[in-house]
């Protein structure tokens, strides 16, 4: 028999066209609701038969139901994929939801549970009674905490780790989806309730109910039914369980999913052609501050031993090299188990259809997701756009200056400034709540050389447009910016615009050196 028949068949492409979350609420909140209820906002359906039957009704179609802790949501994810990799199907719902309990998420072990082997470690390292369990998960992540720390002499601090928390919460403050959307100083937060040890409550993610959706598909699908636009490529996807080295090593690191995490990045970077310095947008799991400083070490963004530099140098957050949990993360937007990976998900495609409002990472390209549950599993993902020159033409195609001689002051793009003028008239209100950013517009080489600017104001009220605007407003924004040469930086007639805004943070503004000008694209 010829080996070419046992030559595996390439496989497809699959692409994420559609995406949809709940808001993540604490559980037995009023607004909380029962998995069909939720189902139907994420996606039309979540839990299994129940919910499907609920939303869809009783349409024969296969139902597979995943439970894989933490990483669940990602879990059928990964299934999804390789259901339209190997050609089994040309469309997929991937879905997730969770009803938790108040309180803490505790370990439930029994005498058949894989978390045996981790309470193994920590009995071995004398940080626990074997007859004792600990009270809950952080438990286990302060241990890995405290583990870096020492290994590092101390040049981690427990400083480090609640910066974490402080700009997990400031991201979410722009998430409408986020179960917390309110904003703490540092101090504040290393001052919040102690949970356990130097873990303050606001470094910790809370329970949560939610459900999230994607939905999957093959180039074919995509092709047929035009949704280019839209399709966010599955670059590579890798799944990862505990190795030997979780255990033998006897490291509470290497026992919270390290290795397994390293291992899968790895892969995907290899399978790829991807580097870390290629990634513009990462969500991972963040379920203590702990986690994700150790997470950059795991992913490769630092050398190992080195996250505490990235967290100094800022290189987590908007302006740094990257940007990690636009959404904020497991520790402000909330995890409800089965839901988070979808969520997750959900956040990546937004930000790289440029759909993400005002945490919107500029220019986003490449995206990298990790999923992770104790006991154990991890799903690390690469997305990227599928089709980026229609998903281009989709973002622009709305508003186009006519080829014709327009207002009196003879700039042909006056005809797109008036359009924008009369919509904000129109619907003011409702820009400024889902933009809420200033945009200057410089157009070169007008009539006779002629230069213009225009303001448009989606931030304050009910909008305001104009080329008066800088003088009403320029007092606002001395503090928070430099002008150079009395004017604002150039934008092309295409209509690239600039959104000016005030400095966040103490490391923002030194990064605004005179005659520069603070904005993203």
């Amino acid at each position: 028999m010829s080996s070419s028949l046992w030559e595996p068949a390439p496989l497809r492409r699959v692409f994420v066209v559609g995406v949809g979350m709940t808001k993540f609420v604490r559980p037995g909140a009023e607004n909380s609701r029962d998995y069909p209820d939720l189902a139907g906002e994420a996606g039309d359906s979540t839990c299994g038969q129940r919910a499907i039957y609920h939303s869809l009704g009783m349409t024969g179609i296969p139902i597979i139901n995943v439970n894989n802790n933490c990483s669940t949501g990602s879990t059928a994810l990964f299934m999804a994929r390789q259901l339209i990799q190997g050609g089994v199907a040309e469309c997929v719902l991937a879905l997730g939801f969770e009803k938790m309990s108040k309180g803490s998420l505790g370990i439930k072990v029994s005498d058949l549970s894989p978390l045996l082997k981790h309470l193994g470690v920590l009995t071995s390292l004398s940080l626990l009674e074997l007859s004792a369990t600990p009270s809950c998960l952080l438990d286990v992540c302060w241990y890995a905490g405290k583990e870096h720390m020492e290994n590092m002499c101390m040049r981690t601090k427990i400083e480090h780790f609640a910066k974490i928390g402080w700009k997990n919460h400031k991201h979410s403050v722009n998430n409408p989806y986020s179960q917390f959307q309110d904003e703490y100083s540092l101090d504040e937060v290393m001052a919040s309730k102690k949970v356990f040890d130097f873990l303050t409550i606001l470094q910790c993610c809370p329970t949560s109910d939610g459900a999230a959706a994607a939905i999957l598909a093959s180039e074919a699908f995509v092709q047929k039914y035009g949704l280019q636009s839209k399709a966010v490529e599955i670059l590579a996807q890798e799944m990862m369980t505990d190795l030997p080295s979780s255990f033998e090593e006897k490291s509470v690191i290497k026992m919270v999913g390290f290795d397994m995490s390293k291992e899968a990045a790895r892969k995907c970077y290899e399978k790829s052609g991807l580097t870390p310095n290629d990634i513009d947008v990462i969500e991972l799991h963040d379920c203590f501050s702990t986690n994700e400083l150790l997470t950059y070490e795991a992913l490769g963004l630092c050398p190992e031993g080195q996250g505490a530099t990235l967290v100094d140098r800022g290189d987590n957050t908007y302006g740094g090299k990257w940007v990690i949990n636009p959404s904020g993360g497991l520790i402000s937007k909330g995890h409800p188990l089965g839901a988070t990976g979808l969520a997750q998900c959900a956040e990546l495609c937004w930000q790289l259809r440029g759909e993400a409002g005002r945490r919107q990472v500029p220019g986003a390209k490449v995206a990298l997701q990790h999923n992770l549950g104790l006991g154990g599993a991890v799903v690390v993902t690469l997305y990227k756009m599928g089709f980026p020159e229609a998903a281009s033409s989709f973002r622009t195609h709305q508003i186009e200056a006519a080829p014709t001689n327009s207002a009196s002051d003879g700039f042909k793009a006056n005809l797109v400034f008036k359009e924008i003028e009369k919509k904000l008239e129109e619907e003011g209100e409702q820009f400024v709540k889902k933009i809420g950013g200033i945009f200057a517009f410089k157009v070169k080489d007008g009539p006779g050389g002629k230069e213009a600017t225009w303001v448009v104001d989606v931030k304050n009220g009910k909008g305001s447009f104009g080329n008066d605007f800088i003088s009403r407003s320029t007092d606002k924004f001395t503090k928070a910016v430099s002008w150079e040469n009395g004017g604002l930086l150039y934008c092309s007639p295409k209509g690239l615009a600039f959104n000016v805004k005030e400095p966040v943070n103490s490391r923002e503004q030194e990064q605004m050196r005179p005659g520069m000008l603070k904005c993203s694209a």
